[in-house]
């Protein structure tokens, strides 16, 4: 049995396509996912709002990251590689969420220490599936760290 969370959760959204961005939160809407979405258009952008520089001072700690990985500027694999090897952020849950099929990306990927690799559907009733299902095990089931 599990129980929903009587309070928003934070998630930041790594994710350089405004299409998949608004698709994302369509689908996070539609399950009806009590969040705060926080969107980081490419690599660097969402180690600065991690790490709470510049015009991220006062951005609040995610509870879960969702990651593409081909991203400008710095690519997915560079930021989830900074992510675990940092003290203060190696405990937030990150899920690729990308379209990369490749065994390469996915093992290199496990080997960054993600917590879970999920390719996106190009189908939208699919893609409504895969982000139920990340509600249920992420924000249903997963006892997630306190946010610092």
């Amino acid at each position: 049995m599990h129980t929903e969370r009587s309070r928003p959760i934070r998630i930041l959204l790594v994710e350089d396509n405004p299409g998949d961005v608004q698709l994302t939160r369509e689908a996070l809407r539609e399950n009806k996912v009590m969040n705060e979405l926080y969107v980081a258009r490419d690599g660097e952008e969402a180690l600065r709002f991690l790490r709470r520089e510049d015009t991220f001072a006062t951005a609040p700690r995610p509870e879960l990251i969702l990651l593409d990985l081909n991203l400008p500027r710095k690519d997915g694999r560079e930021v989830l590689a900074d992510i675990k090897s940092d003290p203060d952020l190696r405990r937030i849950p990150v899920v690729v969420l990308t379209t990369s099929k490749a065994e390469s990306d996915i093992i290199r990927s496990y080997d960054l220490h993600v917590n879970c690799y999920v390719t996106k559907p190009l189908n939208l009733d699919r893609f409504m599936d895969v982000v139920r299902e990340i509600k249920t095990f992420w924000l249903s089931i997963v006892e997630l760290p306190p946010a610092g």
